[in-house]
């Protein structure tokens, strides 16, 4: 990466801190209000990257100058609102000269605005600016805030945050050092960046690979950011990574909706930052937790309207977080519908107590009265607010593929390849307890035969078969081990279980985790609750599934947390259960305990990228870091393209099946000058985009099968192969 490539990567980072402080919320009783300003940053900031690549994409100018016009662009629009913020903070703050006049009964009552009127205790008062000293001067800045947090807190909230700050910090090294080599992204998550960069605008084309052009886009959209600005992919796993972040923060400051104290919410971050599956995707150019990030936004401004109007700017930001959502992975949608009915069903709540409180005490003598229809108009004007600007931002993706395909979930192979087929009720019930059997899978091998037997028999029990490729993802079979640290396939057993927990609790008992807040606690859960029956009713088990739920489980770990801290907290229990509270803190201790080693235990030996062992970063090359997961395939891809380069072919032909790597091709045949190489499918699943002719290419490169790769060769044109690469080139090269 260059040093201007540098220069520019850091601009979209400026931005997005300049924002942090410009969307700040001035209001008293803003719950983690810092944490929140964060939210408010990254969905702005999200939704921006996408409407820049689709408005740049359409007007055919997906080029470095362009994006980094647009990135100067919003940097400076940042700065100026950071400017006309502290401004009006200076001129609020200096004193009035005037004769202030005597403020009439009820004037401040009257002149709040709905998001102000209710004053809260904050729970994350620590994010808060501190009291002013007895000098009269406050003291300033986050450092000084972190102090004092460190100052007061306790040996075990210290180790809480140390842990959690440490395997930051450590998945930030790895994602800086590793390349990306997640599998997925080989196949189509990095090429579709290649191909809008080689086209310069987001046209589909002929490919083999359907899901280079039918998957949703988003967070490719925001690795096509840093392709372009620094020329290349080195930087690529940060976006997983600053995902990761903006989910440990968001968990946290849900747990402090909830009620949550300090503790409570260390305890949700913990909980999420150990676990195994989040550890490895936090440095992976996967896609999971960038939707789960783009789910819990959505979650802490739902939250956020439960005991209060929402004001205009939260509906615009849960308009950019359902639309990033979309755009990112439609599944993360099953847990945004339910959050949104809540958010609906309580500003419906909230409409007449207000209209009421509006009203005075007239009302009740015949003289004004509420009108909870006007309240009303403005939920469901919210409402399709919301909609109207999630549609902005998904729209554009969502007219090219019905345009294509004549739907706008794409193709019959994608909609009847991961979606239920059946939903009678004994197939989602099969379905659930699979996907639960992946989930909380252990290395304990008894423990998975036993339960697998036991899902069979059940399932044969009831009349459904537990292979039936209606609620069964392609060929695959049930069971699949899924207790080794990999990134696509990792258990959560220790975190699932304290969720589990937590939302029982939540649901059937409150009051034992908070006894004010027992109805947005109950409701929380509830949501989570259809969360996980609407996955699995709605997706298929696969032996990966796991990661395609970690939305669902970001979702619910605040009521780990909470029920984590009920549990430790002394006076939850009669003193008279003294053994009984022992043998539970420790039980709780102990968990903790084994999750810390889960956590650390992945980023040092996780697959495919780790510490220390065989294929670490430190001691592998960067070439070969790409290829851990097939090493065999390194040598011979580098074998092909130096021989199709010594030719001195300009166009080349590609030839592969779905589940291919494509990406190594763009890599290896770049042109000297950086420019894309000139890469042309002779294969195409989409209808109306023919593949290119084999006699107008001047080389073919091949992957998978030797026999497959021979029929698209012209004859005479001599053809070689070495396993799982090949490649052919006409006579006289």
């Amino acid at each position: 990466m260059s040093a201007a490539g540098s220069l520019l990567a850091a601009v979209p980072v400026a931005a997005v801190l300049l924002l942090t402080v410009a969307t700040r919320p001035r209001e008293a009783g803003a719950v983690a209000p810092l944490r929140l300003a964060v939210v408010r940053a990254a969905l702005l900031s999200g939704a921006y990257a996408v409407l820049v690549v689709e408005v740049l994409g359409a007007l055919h100018a997906l080029t470095r100058p362009a994006f980094a016009a647009a990135w100067l662009l919003f940097l400076a629009a940042a700065a100026t609102a950071v400017w006309v913020r502290r401004r009006r903070a200076t001129l609020l703050a200096q004193p009035r000269t005037a004769t202030a006049r005597p403020v009439p009964v009820g004037a401040v009552a009257s002149g709040g605005t709905p998001e102000t009127s209710t004053p809260a205790v904050d729970p994350g008062a620590a994010e808060s600016d501190p009291a002013p000293t007895r000098t009269g001067r406050a003291q300033s800045g986050l450092l000084a805030v972190a102090v004092d947090a460190w100052r007061t807190a306790g040996r075990g909230e210290r180790l809480l945050a140390g842990t959690v700050a440490g395997l930051v910090l450590v998945e930030l090294l790895v994602a800086l050092l590793a390349e990306p080599n997640n599998f997925d992204s080989q196949t189509y998550h990095l090429p579709k960046v290649e191909h809008w960069v080689a086209q310069g605008d987001l046209d589909f084309w002929p490919t083999a690979i359907h899901r280079q052009v039918t998957i949703p886009p988003g967070a490719e959209y925001l690795l096509l950011h840093l392709r372009l600005l620094t020329g290349g992919d080195q930087l690529y796993n940060l976006v997983q990574w600053a995902a990761g972040v903006i989910c440990l923060l968001v968990v946290a400051r849900i747990t402090a909706q909830l009620g949550g104290g300090r503790r409570a919410q260390l305890l949700s971050a913990f909980v999420l930052a150990t676990t195994p599956m989040v550890v490895l995707q936090a440095t992976s150019t996967q896609t999971d937790l960038v939707c789960a990030a783009w789910v819990a936004c959505a979650a802490t401004l739902v939250l956020d309207g439960l005991r209060r109007r929402t004001g205009w700017g939260t509906l615009l930001g849960l308009g950019a977080a359902t639309g990033l959502t979309a755009v990112t992975k439609t599944s993360g949608l099953i847990a945004v519908g339910p959050l949104l009915v809540l958010w609906g069903l309580a500003q419906l709540r909230l409409a007449p107590a207000e209209s009421a409180a509006s009203a005075g005490p007239t009302a009740a003598g015949g003289g004004r009265r509420p009108r909870p229809v006007g309240q009303m108009a403005r939920t469901v004007s919210g409402s399709v607010l919301i909609m109207l600007v999630a549609a902005v931002v998904v729209g554009p993706f969502l007219a090219r593929v019905t345009a294509e395909f004549g739907h706008p979930l794409g193709p019959p192979r994608l909609r009847e390849s991961i979606p239920m087929e059946r939903h009678d009720p004994p197939s989602i019930l099969v379905n659930a307890l699979r996907i639960g059997h992946t989930a909380f899978d252990t290395p304990l091998a008894p423990l998975r035969r036993a339960g697998a037997e036991a899902i069979i028999d059940g399932a044969d029990a009831i009349g459904v078969d537990p292979q039936d490729r209606a609620i069964t993802f392609g060929r695959e079979i049930f069971p699949e081990p899924a207790w080794y640290p990999d990134e696509d396939r990792v258990a959560f057993p220790l975190a699932g279980a304290l969720v589990v927990i937590g939302a029982v609790v939540a649901l059937a008992r409150p009051r034992r985790i908070d006894p004010e807040r027992t109805g947005p606690l109950r409701a929380y859960a509830v949501v989570v609750l259809t969360t996980v029956l609407l996955h699995t009713s709605m997706i298929k088990w696969q032996p990966w599934g796991n990661r395609l739920i970690l939305y669902a489980l970001v979702l619910a770990v605040p009521l780990a947390g909470l029920w984590l801290e009920a549990l430790l907290r002394r006076h939850a229990y009669p003193a008279r259960t003294g053994a009984r509270r022992s043998v539970a803190t420790l039980a709780a201790v102990t968990v903790l305990a084994a999750s810390a080693l889960a956590g650390v235990l992945a980023v040092s030996y996780g697959f495919p990228r780790r510490l220390v062992g065989s294929g670490s970063v430190f001691t592998t090359s960067d070439w070969d870091t790409r290829f851990v997961r097939r090493p065999q395939w390194a040598d011979e891809f580098q074998w092909a393209a130096a021989a199709v380069r010594d030719s001195g072919a300009r166009r080349i032909g590609l030839v592969q099946q779905n589940d291919n790597w494509e990406y190594p091709w763009w890599l290896l045949l770049r042109q000297p000058n950086g420019r894309s190489p000139e890469l042309v499918s002779l294969q195409s699943v989409l209808p109306e985009r023919p593949p290119a002719d084999p006699s107008s290419v001047d080389a073919i490169v091949c992957t998978g099968s030797k026999p497959d790769c021979a029929d698209f060769v012209p004859a005479g044109w001599r053809l070689e192969f070495r396993g799982y690469v090949g490649y052919a080139l006409p006579p006289g090269r």
